[in-house]
């Protein structure tokens, strides 16, 4: 080998920090033995991949621990700070999320497996929700554009085959295949996007991105912006915001529950994590392009999601899991002002760490309510608004803590992390000098407080004939029990989340 090519090959071979990576590497892996082990594993022991399942994402929720106050960052290229995986704060937080909420997500699975009566395929169901966990977990450490796609696809791919995972269930099938269409649409998009932007810039890594788009040739100006705008459609379907809104009440409804539960939080992070990466790190200079677009987007989303919650009617079928639907979108406004504010910040950073706040004060109230009405779904199946009616009287614990969930995203007390976050949020939005979007945001809380609160008043109403109690199975009640506690700890201590919004998460 000649001394030229020697050093050129050595700097081909790239050591891997197999720590900083382990805990979407462990998904994966745990979702590979899972797949497997569901060929050798008599119909009887099904359930073991269940629990198999449950906890290989605890032990991949607790490898963030030996990386918490180190910033890590593998395969890199020699000689820059240009990195595919780096794992700081902004990655460990959203990678608890990811996995706190896929955890969840996995233990009221359990329960909906075993009422399914086998009807539902257990190992191929474990193997792509870790699998989607696996790609969510990697997204937010990805840092260049490709590993950006990459980490997205494998995200959403699994969960188009969730949502219709149910054998010849005819809505379960047209909420997929509606999934599926328009996530390939948005995504082909993101694609052509990036192909612009790098065919301008000549880099797919974010921070390179960064400093060569701002010198960009003048012939090829235009085609940079519009890589910039193109790249944020796909990232936008995902956060569910309007109008690439349209496939989430058919989805929910048609999607098993827990499913359900798993993308209104986790594909929410996916969608908000890329956009803050592809915004805050890699398109600074764009602001301008960018912060306007997702500030009108936002405004339309939260108003647009809230007025189709207030449209539901209580008796209408699944119209309860319908009404948590275009609730999530209207959240996604929500979640969507800090990303806006930062365009228009001094500190971009501390913008985006109130969508953080916000998103983790989110994901534990909604998953709480989705695990209730899970709990409602086993003796009610079409899971009405009005079978919510005199659950008080029939499950006071449940009645309570779903009360509690709907006020927490309210933002009325006792759900005092609720207010706190949408006070955070509304600050961002004023500290940038976005008045009319704070404004917009305050009417939409107030819309927003008529159907939470009518939700909550039929709880504690008179049962109409007689109480059907509900037994509550082991992992179901985990899941609530779990939610419970960390929305009440929450409310009691806000700061542990709070805390995100005035640091830098990079």
């Amino acid at each position: 080998m000649s001394s030229v090519a020697q050093p050129l090959a050595e700097n081909l071979v790239q050591s891997v920090d197999w720590l900083a990576i382990a805990p979407p590497t462990l998904t994966a892996v745990v979702g590979l033995v899972v797949l497997v082990a569901d060929l050798f594993v008599g119909e009887a022991r099904k359930p073991l991949l269940g629990w198999v399942s449950v906890a290989g994402l605890a032990a991949a929720a607790l490898m963030l621990l030996p990386l918490l106050g180190d910033d890590r960052s593998t395969f890199c290229v020699d000689g820059t700070h240009a990195c595919s995986y780096t794992a700081d704060e902004f990655t460990l937080v959203i990678q608890f999320l990811v996995l706190g909420g896929a955890l969840l997500a996995a233990l009221l699975s359990v329960t909906t497996l075993k009422d399914a009566d086998r009807q539902l395929p257990e190992g191929e169901y474990w193997f792509l929700l870790l699998s989607s966990a696996a790609g969510a977990a990697l997204l937010p450490a990805s840092r260049d554009l490709a590993t950006l796609i990459v980490a997205l696809e494998v995200a959403s791919l699994p969960a188009f085959a969730l949502v219709g995972i149910r054998h010849g269930d005819r809505k379960s099938s047209e909420a997929a295949l509606k999934f599926f269409l328009s996530s390939v649409t948005a995504t082909a998009v993101s694609l052509m996007g990036i192909s612009f932007v790098y065919a301008s810039t000549g880099t797919l890594y974010l921070t390179q991105v960064a400093d060569r788009i701002q010198h960009v040739d003048g012939q090829l100006h235009t085609l940079a912006q519009t890589g910039v705008v193109l790249t944020l459609v796909g990232f936008a379907f995902k956060t569910a915001a309007v109008p690439f809104h349209f496939w989430v009440p058919d989805t929910y409804v048609g999607a098993p529950l827990p499913i359900a539960a798993y993308l209104s939080v986790v594909g929410k992070a996916v969608g908000f994590t890329g956009l803050i990466l592809v915004t805050v790190v890699a398109f600074p200079s764009y602001a301008d392009v960018w912060g306007p677009a997702l500030a009108a987007l936002a405004a339309l989303t939260m108003t647009v999601g809230n007025v189709g919650a207030l449209r539901q009617q209580a008796t209408r079928a699944y119209s309860a899991v319908r009404l948590l639907a275009w609730s999530s979108v209207g959240q996604a406004g929500y979640l969507l002002v800090p990303i806006a504010a930062a365009a228009y910040s001094g500190h971009p950073q501390r913008s985006v760490g109130s969508t953080v706040a916000y998103a983790l004060m989110y994901a534990a109230v909604n998953l709480g309510a989705f695990a209730v009405a899970a709990l409602v779904g086993r003796t009610r199946t079409a899971n009405r608004l009005t079978d919510y009616r005199g659950l008080y009287a029939r499950n006071p614990l449940a009645a309570l803590l779903l009360a509690f969930f709907l006020l927490c995203l309210a933002g009325l007390p006792p759900g005092i992390i609720g207010l706190f976050a949408k006070v955070t949020v509304f600050s961002a939005a004023v500290d940038a000098g976005l008045g009319w979007l704070a404004v917009i945001m305050a009417a939409n809380v107030v819309i927003a407080l008529f159907y939470y609160l009518q939700w909550t008043a039929l709880l504690f109403r008179a049962p109409e004939g007689e109480p059907v109690q509900h037994r509550l199975p082991a992992p179901l009640t985990a899941a609530i029990a779990l939610t419970g506690v960390l929305g009440i700890a929450l409310s009691g201590a806000p700061q542990l989340v709070l805390r995100f919004a005035d640091t830098g998460l990079f």
